[in-house]
């Protein structure tokens, strides 16, 4: 019987694994008509109503007001539902962390070892993760996943934007970004004073920026980063990758903003639950902010000031920002679509304008982390990732109804709806699966 409930389970596991591949359909020439749709070509969402949208080889051909669709098009009738790109979380773990209380299926982190800047996570992603196709059926097409914690006292490592579709090849910008991480309840085992964080942070670019791969490497105690991290700091350098720090108090944003400013860098601040105390700060630098909107009561000493509209007073100072649930961090790869979905929606109820909160899940994100050449808006050229919704995309009991990646429709089957469909009441009187027949 053992044996059975394995091959049983064996089953199902496959069948989910498979379901990236799932039974996407491709066309050359979508036609969506009658759709409410937000293009995100502009400051009010770019809202057209009675649109017309044509995806032709993958990418957005055109979205017009009552155009009628190409003759070779295959049409699908949106009824006046609304129509967005597909939406960006941009903080999970998606790819690297299935089960976070199995350690084998967490590659988000390291426990120790050389590594600290140098850690990329872009060797360790899981295209067959179970948890993709969920994502995918909240409407969720690409993430930004990142790293956790690293042996450096400062540095989480690299992290990297998936391309959540059918077929298994995920990965849409590797080392996207590097990772920081200041203050907060695991201080002790990251150097034990913020004071110590922020001169070891300074250290270390001071040390990337003089780095010359031709001369000898110095002596261990003139350097405290070893040359992997040197090398992979200089490149970011270079590259002018952005990095971002996951601070909330407001002492350690603006010590953020000053570090940027002195070494010039791109700055992306996470968590910012305080961040609003600066917001003009922030405005006037181009520091992008992303944030927990449900982050509204404090957790630790260091996000004493959090608050419900956080998201909305940091939007009418200016600054662009995108949304992460990261409060139970299960949400940072469980559930990670549907509830950043209704991170927005609380938002919202909290004064961000219903645009603002729509650009927060696409293209602020796809410009935050590289992208928004390719993802991000309804713009011709543009890859055709878009959902058609069965009611308000931020509201909990909406869903999609379709959902396109690079314009092609993906699967809605997952693991769960294939167990909810074996074991649904309906068939309470089916003869038993064979794996329990006697």
């Amino acid at each position: 019987m053992a044996t059975d409930k394995r091959r049983l389970f064996g089953c199902l596991l496959a069948a989910g694994l498979g379901l990236v591949l799932g039974d996407a359909t491709a066309a050359d020439v979508v036609a969506i008509v009658h759709a409410q749709a937000w293009t995100m070509t502009g400051a009010d969402g770019g809202r057209i109503d009675d649109a017309t949208i044509v995806i032709r080889d993958g990418r957005y051909e055109s979205v017009a007001r009552g155009a009628a669709p190409p003759p070779d098009a295959r049409v699908i009738d949106a009824a006046g539902r609304t129509v967005t790109p597909g939406l960006m979380n941009a903080d999970t773990q998606l790819g690297l962390v299935e089960v976070s209380s199995v350690p084998e299926t967490r590659d988000s982190g390291l426990n120790g070892g050389p590594l600290g800047a140098a850690f990329d996570v872009q060797y360790g992603l899981n295209a067959n993760s179970m948890l993709l196709p969920i994502a995918l059926d909240d409407g969720l097409t690409r993430a930004v996943t990142r790293p956790t914690a690293t042996a450096d006292p400062v540095f989480l490592g690299m992290g990297a934007v998936l391309r959540i579709q059918p077929g298994g090849d995920i990965l849409d910008r590797p080392r996207a970004a590097m990772y920081a991480g200041i203050g907060g309840i695991g201080i002790g085992q990251q150097g034990g004073s913020r004071s110590a964080q922020w001169q070891l942070l300074r250290n270390a670019f001071a040390e990337a920026k003089t780095f010359n791969p031709s001369r000898p490497v110095p002596a261990p105690r003139d350097q405290l980063q070893n040359v992997m991290n040197i090398a992979a700091l200089r490149a970011m350098l270079d590259a002018h990758m952005p990095l971002a720090v996951r601070a909330t108090r407001e002492s350690d944003i603006r010590q953020a903003v000053a570090l940027a400013a002195d070494y010039r860098l791109r700055l992306i601040v996470i968590g910012g639950s305080e961040a609003w105390r600066c917001a003009d700060l922030l405005a006037a630098n181009k520091v992008a902010v992303v944030l927990d909107p449900e982050a509204d009561i404090p957790w630790t000493f260091d996000d004493l000031g959090a608050r419900a509209d956080s998201a909305a007073l940091l939007a009418k100072a200016g600054v662009t920002i995108a949304f992460t649930v990261s409060g139970n961090t299960i949400q940072l790869s469980h559930n990670a679509g549907s509830a950043v979905r209704e991170g927005a929606g609380l938002a919202v109820a909290n004064g961000l304008p219903y645009a603002d909160a729509l650009m927060a899940l696409t293209v602020n994100p796809a410009r935050m982390f590289g992208i928004a050449d390719h993802y991000g808006s309804m713009a011709k050229g543009q890859d055709a990732d878009l959902v058609v919704w069965d009611g308000d995309p931020l509201e909990p009991t909406s869903a999609p109804k379709t959902v396109f990646v690079r314009g092609v429709q993906a699967s809605r089957t997952t693991r769960q709806t294939l167990l909810r469909d074996r074991y649904a009441p309906s068939h309470a009187h089916d003869p038993l699966p064979p794996a329990y027949r006697p």
